[in-house]
C-alpha cells in the first residue's frame, strides 16, 4: 500500500519531532491531516461510516493503518453513553466450565460489536469486590458475575452501577438483577437419589472449599438424611472432606485418602468436579480398588476428558456454552431498552446426570 504523499509522517520515518509515534499517542487530527480531512470527518468515518463516501472511507481507513492511530474507546464511551463492554466476573479460566461460559458470552456479544473484560475472583469475596471496584472503573455496559453470594459493599456497588447485571451458574430467590444458573443443592440432591438407585449406601465427599461445592454437599447430605431417617437400619453413612481450592488431581488423591481413613468401608465418592474425581479414581487404583466394583466415583462438570478416561466418569453435566449464550441473549435485549422482567430474567438451565463406567447401574 502507498503512502500518503506530502503526509507529515514521511518526513520522519526515522521518529523525527513530525512523527506523533515519536513523540506520544497518534491522535484523531493525526489522521486527519493524513487523510487530507476534516477531524470531523474521520470521526464520523470511523463511528457511522454510513455518513460519508466510500472514498472517504478508504482514505481513513489508509490513514489509521498508515499512522497506527487506535480509537480512544473510553473517550468516546464518555461521549456517547456507551462503552460497548461487558465485564464477566468469574472464579478462574483454568478449567472448561468457566472458559465455556466466558467464550460463549464472548462470541454471542462480538456479533453486536461488544467487547468483553475478564476478571478473575478467585472464589474470594474479598477479591470479586476488589475486581468489581476495578472493572467498574472502566465504565463497563453490563456487568455479569460468577454466583450470588457477595460481601454488603459489592452488591451495594453494583446496585449503586445503575448497569444490567447478570449473576450466573447459581440460582437465588433474591438476585441482584438477571440471574441465568442451576440449583447447586439440587444437583447434590440428585446425585444422591443417583448413587443410592445404584445400591451404594456409605457415601463419601471430596469436595473443593468453595461456596458453590458447599451448597451441593448440602443438597447430597440432606437427601442422604432422610435415607437414614426412612430405613434407620440400612447403615446409610455419609463423611465429607474439603479440599484446596483451586482442585487438582494432587487434591483429589489427599482427599480420597481422608475419606477411606475415616471410613474404609466407604462404597462411592461425590466429587465437586471432574478434576477431583481423577484424582481419588488415581488414588483407588494406587490402592488396586477397582472401580467401581470396590469403590464408585463421581464427578461434575462433565469436562472434555470426561468420556474419553478409562473407566469412562461418571458426572453431571452443565451446559455452560447455553449459560453463555442466554446471558449475552438477555444483555442484548436489555441493551435495546427491554424492560426488565423479573419472570423472564431468571433461568435455570438445569442439569442432567451422566451416567458412565466409574458407578454401578442403578437397581430396576
Amino acid at each position: 500500500m502507498g503512502r500518503f504523499p506530502d503526509s507529515r509522517f514521511d518526513k520522519a520515518a526515522d521518529g523525527g519531532r513530525d512523527n506523533p509515534r515519536a513523540t506520544g499517542a497518534v491522535r484523531l487530527s493525526d489522521v486527519a491531516a493524513a487523510a487530507g480531512v476534516a477531524a470531523m470527518t474521520v470521526s464520523r468515518a470511523l463511528n457511522q461510516p454510513e455518513l460519508v463516501s466510500e472514498r472517504t472511507r478508504e482514505r481513513v481507513q489508509r490513514a489509521v493503518i498508515e499512522t497506527g492511530y487506535v480509537p480512544n474507546r473510553v473517550a468516546g464511551a464518555l461521549a456517547s453513553s456507551r462503552s460497548k463492554m461487558v465485564a464477566v466476573l468469574v472464579p478462574t479460566v483454568a478449567h472448561s466450565l468457566f472458559a465455556d461460559v466466558v467464550q460463549s458470552i464472548t462470541d454471542t456479544l462480538a456479533v453486536e460489536g461488544y467487547q468483553v473484560l475478564l476478571g478473575l475472583t478467585g472464589y474470594q469475596t474479598e477479591e470479586e469486590a476488589a475486581v468489581v471496584e476495578t472493572v467498574l472503573s472502566r465504565r463497563p455496559d453490563a456487568l455479569v458475575v460468577a454466583g450470588t453470594r457477595h460481601s454488603e459493599a459489592t452488591r451495594q456497588r453494583l446496585g449503586a452501577a445503575r448497569i444490567p447485571v447478570v449473576e450466573i451458574w447459581d440460582m437465588s430467590d433474591d438476585p441482584l438483577d438477571m440471574l441465568i444458573g442451576f440449583s447447586h443443592h439440587a444437583v447434590g440432591e440428585a446425585v444422591a437419589d443417583h448413587l443410592l438407585g445404584c445400591g451404594y449406601q456409605r457415601f463419601g465427599q471430596a469436595m473443593a472449599d468453595d461456596p458453590r461445592s458447599h451448597q451441593r454437599a448440602e443438597g447430597f447430605n440432606a437427601r442422604i438424611l432422610a435415607e437414614q431417617k426412612a430405613r434407620p437400619d440400612a447403615g446409610i453413612k455419609v463423611t465429607t472432606h474439603w479440599a484446596e481450592i483451586p482442585a487438582t488431581l494432587v487434591g483429589g488423591r489427599t482427599t480420597a485418602a481422608n475419606v477411606l481413613a475415616g471410613m474404609p468401608d466407604c462404597e462411592a465418592i461425590f466429587c465437586s468436579s471432574d478434576t477431583l474425581a481423577m484424582g481419588v479414581i488415581a488414588e483407588a487404583q494406587s490402592r488396586a480398588m477397582a472401580i467401581p466394583e470396590a469403590l464408585a466415583v463421581m464427578g461434575f462438570g462433565d469436562m472434555s476428558f470426561a468420556a474419553a478416561t478409562w473407566p469412562a466418569l461418571s458426572t453431571v453435566r452443565i451446559d455452560g456454552a447455553e449459560i453463555g449464550r442466554l446471558t449475552a441473549a438477555h444483555l442484548l435485549q436489555r441493551f435495546g431498552a427491554g424492560s426488565p422482567d423479573p419472570a423472564h430474567d431468571i433461568v435455570d438451565v438445569g442439569f442432567e446426570i451422566v451416567a458412565r463406567q466409574t458407578t454401578l447401574s442403578p437397581r430396576s
